[in-house]
């Protein structure tokens, strides 16, 4: 995640503000915060700016992953370009469910809020959508997630800890 964080870093802040590659980078699935806080870093981003514009980002997209992903998938899943594209994401959704097995809410927030590969956001939104989850505790959950990876990743990236 760093290298490609980096390589977003070095390409596109050589062209647009630092706050906007930071939102964009944030914006993305796998990268997220975690990889907003790298390049608001890498670009000489004071800590707060970093976080607010890496938040902003992370947070954007999960709403329309928790209301429409699932709508979505039944529209692409019988088309022969995103079927297996879309079989293999809610396959991969499903294996990573197992973290939820400690409660709902509690297994969402560990989730999204410890910062390893393939966890996240975007990842836990579309577990708790397929899971069938309540939108209004899987947001909360994943908003605190959120808010647990950006403290963790920041400390260790502004050298706090």
């Amino acid at each position: 995640m760093d290298a490609i964080a980096t390589w977003f870093a070095n390409t596109l802040g050589q062209y647009i503000p630092a706050e906007a590659v930071t939102f964009l980078v944030s914006l993305m699935p796998f990268l997220e915060c975690r990889g907003g806080i790298v390049v608001g870093r890498l670009l000489g981003m004071t800590l707060g700016s970093t976080i607010f514009f890496s938040v902003i980002g992370n947070i954007l997209p999960i709403p329309f992953i928790l209301l429409f992903i699932k709508k979505i998938f039944s529209w692409l899943r019988p088309t022969k370009l995103m079927g297996p594209v879309v079989k293999k994401l809610e396959a991969k959704a499903m294996n990573k469910s197992s973290a939820l097995d400690k409660g709902e809410f509690i297994g969402l927030l560990l989730f999204v809020g410890i910062p390893l590969p393939g966890t996240g956001a975007w990842t836990g939104s579309l577990i708790a959508s397929l899971l069938g989850i309540d939108i209004k505790k899987a947001s909360v959950a994943i908003l605190i997630g959120i808010a647990m990876a950006t403290t963790i990743v920041s400390l260790i990236m502004y050298g706090i800890l």
